[in-house]
């Protein structure tokens, strides 16, 4: 069986992120794999180690420098990558699109895993709009997945812990959350043996796609800035204390 892991490079989110032109960043920095793409990644490699035979092969789509995530996926267990390379900018839509294009053209999936969200742009919708192409179903931030007699049974996880379980026919699309596994990060030889391992690579224009119909488009970027303004707590261990809970429960509203 065929499972894809649709991976993104990303910004390191420890970097500082400078705008240029209102709808750009700086892309001086350091890029990386997406970290939800490393649960991901781990998931299909559990998968393919429980069914022989098996191969996980990690897509991307990006510049030419996003071959250093595809070598980050193939260290950490993917047989080989896909990179659709591109200049440009493209939304949610047409990557969605790209992305399906690339798979079709590699083979029929059996699973396709992405991580839940990119911490770049956080738009959660690239994994649906897959699913909407394939016609297959699809299920975001699971927790927990198993292979039961064809079937996709996940644990997803919503806002304030609530955990729902739902079946799937096969094939469909899994948004790894972070409680489904612990990424196992690659050693030495691992990343030596990704330097070797096949990535086949091609423009965007090599797909021959139609142009979407429907697009979303970036107006303007704006740094998110920070106002906190320090507050100093007197008073004896308790008068602190009070103070605090009296914080929580009437300007933070948590209590």
């Amino acid at each position: 069986m065929k499972l894809f892991v649709c991976v993104k490079h990303v910004p390191d989110s420890a970097a500082h992120i400078a705008i240029i032109d209102h709808i750009r960043i700086d892309e001086n920095i350091s890029f990386l794999l997406n970290p939800y793409d490393e649960h991901a990644l781990t998931e299909a490699v559990r998968i393919r180690e429980m069914n022989p035979g098996s191969e996980v092969i990690a897509v991307c789509l990006g510049k030419a420098d996003a071959e250093k995530t595809l070598r980050s996926a193939m260290a950490m267990g993917a047989d080989r990558g896909i990179l659709i390379k591109t200049d440009k900018r493209h939304d949610s839509i047409e990557t969605a699109l790209a992305l399906k294009t690339a798979i079709e053209q590699d083979g029929s999936p059996a699973l396709i895993f992405t991580g839940k969200e990119s911490i770049d742009d956080q738009g959660m919708q690239t994994l649906f709009r897959l699913g909407a192409l394939f016609d297959f179903p699809a299920a975001t931030n699971v927790v927990r997945l198993d292979i039961v007699s064809g079937k996709a049974v996940t644990d997803t996880e919503f806002s304030g812990g609530v955990v729902s379980t739902y079946e799937m026919s096969l094939p469909c699309v899994i948004g790894a959350g972070k409680r489904l596994n612990t990424p196992k990060y690659p050693t030495v030889r691992d990343v030596m043996r990704s330097r070797k391992s096949p990535i086949q690579a091609f423009e965007f224009s090599d797909l021959n796609m139609e142009t979407p119909k429907a697009r979303m488009e970036v107006i303007e970027l704006i740094p998110y800035i920070q106002k906190r303004q320090p507050k100093e707590i007197t008073g004896s261990p308790s008068e602190i204390a009070q103070k605090i809970v009296e914080i929580l429960k009437n300007e933070a509203k948590v209590l």
